[in-house]
């Protein structure tokens, strides 16, 4: 079975936080600091990418884990 991405998204007025292709959360959070922080540790722990939605939908920030793994040669 291939690793999921984590994605961090709102939704019904919470952020949550699952594996790409889920249809259900993983975790849910008040805030979406606190849902980054947690995608984040799940990222890292898998080794794959997190995947942070804004409040709209639209993708406002991607993170490989570990930094090795990502194909962009840009530093940031």
């Amino acid at each position: 079975m291939a690793k999921s991405d984590i994605e961090t998204y709102y939704e019904d007025g919470q952020w949550k936080n699952r594996p790409e292709g889920n249809q259900r959360a993983s975790t849910v959070h008040d805030t979406k600091a606190e849902a980054e922080a947690a995608g984040r540790q799940t990222a890292t722990d898998r080794d794959v990418e997190h995947v942070i939605k804004k409040k709209d939908g639209t993708i406002g920030e991607k993170n490989t884990y570990p930094r090795s793994r990502d194909p962009r040669e840009i530093k940031g």
